[in-house]
């Protein structure tokens, strides 16, 4: 950024090989706010390259994990110092309010802080194998080198779920982030090697994944991918991975029910429904775009929803007084629009928004106001594929088994909220939905400490918690005869 070279690999901050540029643009007023440096194939190939060369070389693996666990808690030190700094980076490239970002900087500072707590207490496991001459013990070592892809909605908190853990297991990494969103991610990177990280185990590029891709994915030299993103690049990964048999994660969205039964407090279900779906402008990957609300007060809860979402402030992210901000670009405004008339087409009851902020002001960003659908189904595309933007559907059932049908029909599954004041049914319906996440009269909340992943179409393997950090580790058994004698089986004789 500002001339400075933007690809870090072996520890060397270089520009693209090629000179190639990025213009990064604010989606709240069509203005450029960065260039920065476009990685080319050969760049890509060149940081796996440095990672494998550093992870083979061995000092990173066998660094004590006292001092792995240190680096990480200076590292969320740094991240609380630059917070304001970073979190203005990631307001200019996603377009989400300030508060947002600050809220996202402060999750990310408690990833690295959960993480650093974790790896440094993790044991070893004894097996007993009823001889006293053999100690049998099952130990975790660093999968190797990992390329880790993040979206573009949540850069560096998304990011941070994989680099913590990677770091944390003995790793060595290629990070990229969205070509859209890169500023956060490459902010950080200059902070991490500030904290300590040592040369070539940390390698950043930033390019289009299309360009990129094949050198990042398609590579002997990878142990290990992490991607969150869309369906269709998380299929070609996990087929173009399983040439080498590379362990390979996604998270690939969800298209995230949210159910209120008639019993529900109104106030807080009215709330986080609204909240649910069009905080960043709906464009979360766990966002509670299908409301399923049971009929009898579905008339007049959608009514409300529809005044209240009326009065949602839309506006830059740096005012203080917007409430969520515009859309990430151009493109994808207008793939949102699309999705729009599609639902008018299908059939769907438009109620509120559907179009662009008539305000003047904003007119030169990707801002489109939050809307409503009612009297949908699942015949229509808007209720079955991941629109990623501030739509809301309605659909409506009358039994509690109706209910779980609507909540799992679907072939994502990787959240969901159930609103009832029936203790037990609420038990039975966080059982029965399958997604990997389910708040019961709450919504959106997540913690470092517990898993986050889906069912189904959502991906496979999962971030966060204790299996966050497994799955950048292998498992090795370790048997050590203690007093070796012959076996004798073969006598030779």
């Amino acid at each position: 950024m500002n001339g400075d070279p933007d690809l870090l690999i072996g520890g060397e901050w270089i520009h693209a090989s090629d000179g190639g540029l990025r213009q990064i643009v604010n989606p709240a007023d069509g203005s450029v706010v960065a260039s920065v440096d476009e990685a080319t194939t050969e760049d890509a190939r060149r940081a796996v390259a440095a990672a494998r060369a550093t992870f083979d070389e061995g000092a990173w693996a066998a660094t004590p994990v006292a001092e792995r666990a240190a680096l990480l808690l200076r590292i969320a030190d740094l991240l609380e110092r630059d917070k304001e700094q970073i979190a203005h980076l990631e307001t200019l490239d996603t377009g989400k309010t300030l508060v947002e970002s600050r809220i996202d900087i402060d999750d990310v500072v408690s990833v690295f802080r959960y993480y650093g707590g974790l790896v440094a207490v993790q044991a070893d496991r004894v097996v007993d194998v009823g001889d006293p001459t053999v100690i049998s013990r099952v130990v975790r070592e660093p999968i190797g080198v990992c390329v880790l892809i993040a979206p573009w909605n949540y850069p560096l908190l998304q990011m941070s779920w994989k680099i913590a853990p990677a770091l944390g297991a003995g790793c060595t990494m290629v990070a990229k982030p969205s070509e859209v969103t890169p500023l956060s991610t490459i902010a950080f990177v200059r902070l991490a090697e500030e904290a300590g990280v040592p040369s070539g185990v940390l390698n950043l590029v930033q390019g289009s994944g299309a360009v990129l891709g094949s050198a990042l994915t398609d590579n002997s030299d990878v142990d290990f991918i992490s991607f969150t993103g869309g369906l269709a690049t998380g299929r070609i990964i996990s087929e173009v991975a399983a040439e080498h048999v590379t362990k390979v994660a996604v998270e690939l969205g969800g298209k995230n029910p949210h159910i209120v039964f008639a019993d529900a407090d109104w106030e807080s279900s009215v709330d986080q429904v609204l909240t649910g779906v069009f905080l960043h402008s709906g464009q979360v990957c766990s966002a509670g775009t299908r409301l399923i609300i049971e009929e009898s007060i579905a008339d007049d809860f959608v009514a409300e929803l529809v005044r209240r979402a009326e009065l949602i402030r839309v506006g830059n992210g740096m005012d203080a007084a917007s409430e969520t901000g515009p859309l990430v670009s151009e493109q994808h405004r207008a793939k949102v629009e699309a999705y729009v008339e599609l639902g008018i087409s299908e059939g769907a009851k438009l109620v509120t928004g559907g179009v662009r902020p008539s305000d003047p002001a904003l007119a030169a960003g990707s801002f489109f106001l939050p809307t409503i659908f009612d009297n949908c189904d699942r015949s229509m595309r808007i209720v079955q594929e991941e629109t990623f933007g501030p739509i809301l559907t309605v659909e409506r059932f009358v039994t509690e088994a109706e209910a779980i049908r609507l909540g799992n029909d679907t072939e994502y599954g990787l959240a969901g909220g159930v609103r009832t004041t029936d203790p037990a049914r609420g038990e039975r319906m966080v059982r029965a939905l399958r997604h990997g996440t389910i708040w019961l009269n709450d919504f959106g909340y997540y913690t470092a400490a517990a898993e986050w992943g889906g069912f189904k179409k959502s991906g496979n393997g999962r971030e966060l918690g204790p299996t966050g950090l497994t799955e950048y580790q292998e498992i090795k058994h370790i048997w050590h005869n203690t007093a070796p004698k012959p076996a004798e089986w073969f006598k030779g004789v």
